[in-house]
């Protein structure tokens, strides 16, 4: 059962289009793993269609208030759906969230990784000027990834194993939201390697004395330190 989940917000902008892609790629692969975020969503869709509508352009601010509360009293009220069955795929890319496959076609090993310590790998699918970075974090059964802060938003999704920091355990489907404030010390467990979808509006920063080295790599290829002519 996952413990960590996006918030009604972030699930509310994705069902109304307006979360950026980066972000809704990782509530996108969260949602193919998870049964209650799906009915969520399904709920907001259908209320949230239902509330445009009735909603009239013009409408007081007062009316638009009481609509958006009749919208999450119902969120409860909706019955629940049938579970359809996922078609077979390649058994290459049964792990991955189908929402992934299109950047990881051939699975995770044929992936480009990038060494930044001998326990700690990256590997880049998205980096559009301007925007997130969309990447895998690969890190060895029992190693740690180096101490970092954040200097933006970070969405991390567990894809397979675990890993522990000061505030919780996160397995398979967890979707963990970080921001500016944190400050952590991610260890995956001892019984298997562990790969995470990471979305950073800004490069982590590592706060090591031989991680620092690390810095100027991570802000080099983070979408938002390169210019748009690049």
């Amino acid at each position: 059962m996952l413990c960590y989940h996006p918030s009604l917000d972030m699930l509310t902008d994705y069902s109304s289009g307006s979360l950026s892609l980066p972000h809704a790629l990782g509530v996108s692969a969260h949602l193919d793993q998870c049964a209650d975020c799906r009915e969520q969503l399904r709920r907001l869709n259908t209320l949230g269609a239902e509330l445009f509508a009735h909603q009239e352009t013009t409408a007081p601010e007062a009316k638009l208030d009481s609509l958006k509360a009749s919208l999450m009293e119902k969120i409860g009220q909706q019955p629940q759906p049938t579970e359809r069955r996922a078609p077979a795929v390649d058994e290459r890319l049964r792990s991955i969230p189908a929402s992934l496959r299109r950047l990881i076609p051939n699975g995770y090993d044929e992936l480009d990784w990038m060494s930044l310590t001998p326990s700690f790998k990256l590997a880049m699918l998205s980096n559009e000027p301007g925007g997130a970075q969309v990447a895998l974090s690969r890190i060895k059964a029992g190693a740690h990834m180096p101490t970092h802060t954040h200097t933006g938003n970070e969405i991390t999704l567990v894809l397979s194993g675990a890993f522990s920091d000061e505030d919780g355990v996160y397995r398979k489907g967890d979707f963990i939201c970080r921001n500016d404030d944190d400050k952590h010390r991610p260890r995956v467990t001892k019984d298997a390697e562990c790969i995470c979808l990471i979305v950073l509006d800004a490069p982590i920063e590592f706060t090591g004395w031989f991680t620092r080295l690390l810095n100027p790599i991570m802000r080099r290829f983070h979408p938002s330190t390169v210019p748009s002519n690049a």
